[in-house]
C-alpha cells in the first residue's frame, strides 16, 4: 500500500502523519507511506484544504485531522 500525506508542514499536516503511522502500525499493513510538502503536487491531487491523505493514489480524507481508529478504518477498506 503506497500513503501519502499532503500537506506543507503545518500542526495539523505533521498530526496526521503521526496518526497515520501509528494506525498502519497496529493494522499491521504493509505500507510505505510519504509526505508531500510541494504545493503544486498537493494541488495535483485537487486538495485545497490540507491535510490531506492518499492511498493507492486516491484521495481519501482532507481538511481534518481523523482518530488513529478512523485512519484505521480507511486503510483496511482501502486495503
Amino acid at each position: 500500500m503506497e500513503i501519502k500525506i499532503l500537506g506543507p508542514g503545518c500542526p495539523k499536516c505533521k498530526t496526521l502523519e503521526k496518526v497515520t503511522r501509528e494506525a498502519v502500525a497496529e493494522t499491521c499493513i504493509t505500507a510505505t507511506i510519504d509526505k508531500v510538502e510541494d504545493i503544486v503536487k498537493i494541488m495535483e491531487y485537487r486538495v485545497m484544504h490540507t491535510p490531506g491523505l492518499v492511498i493507492n493514489g486516491k484521495v481519501v480524507l482532507c481538511g481534518r485531522v481523523p482518530t488513529v481508529n478512523q485512519v484505521k478504518e480507511v486503510l483496511i477498506k482501502n486495503q
